[in-house]
């Protein structure tokens, strides 16, 4: 966002691009689907279906929700320690092209599962990105309160928040404006 506006985003044509996510395969080459189509004979339906419902997170780990996938990390499994390490990896991927459209960041927000509530996704999210002026405080990003949080170490210039989601208030209210019963 600049001056309040949208200059991108993440999603393509669909919700499969961007970030790997529980069950969505997220970027993937294009090449991929012409081997699934070509050589290995799979019809358009099987790819829709391995790409929308059974890759991701689903797909690296056995598992679609960040909390399970953290708990197999916690006990060693190889499979979510992946996964984790290209979750992060590809935001990061994102947060640097951004930088680069917007020259430069005021401010990454976590929000959402994951983002308010995994320190460590926002831990390596945030790791050894001092050049992009992110400088995390672990101490902060470990504590979990409620609310608007901000995570930045003082002297990172740019602002690390933690904003939590309230999509069913913005729906309602943009219902409201367009039922005309606003207040």
């Amino acid at each position: 966002m600049r001056g309040g506006r949208s200059l991108d985003t993440s999603m393509g044509f669909g919700p499969l691009a961007a970030l790997v996510m529980g069950a969505r395969s997220g970027d993937v080459d294009p090449s991929v689907l012409l081997y699934l189509l070509g050589p290995l004979g799979y019809t358009t339906k099987q790819i829709t279906d391995l790409l929308d419902t059974e890759s991701g997170m689903l797909g690296l780990t056995g598992a679609s929700d960040m909390r399970d996938i953290g708990a197999a990390l916690a006990a060693g499994d190889g499979r979510a320690a992946l996964a984790y390490d290209l979750y992060a990896y590809r935001i990061r991927q994102y947060i640097g092209a951004y930088a680069a459209v917007l020259n430069g960041l005021d401010g990454i927000v976590f929000t959402a599962g994951v983002g308010e509530n995994d320190a460590l996704v926002r831990s390596k999210v945030c790791h050894n990105m001092e050049s992009f002026g992110l400088a995390l405080d672990e101490a902060k990003n470990k504590e979990h309160t409620p609310g608007l949080r901000e995570l930045n170490q003082s002297e990172g210039r740019v602002k690390i928040l933690v904003i939590p989601t309230a999509e069913e208030l913005e729906i309602a209210q943009q219902c409201a404006v367009l039922c005309g019963t606003a207040h």
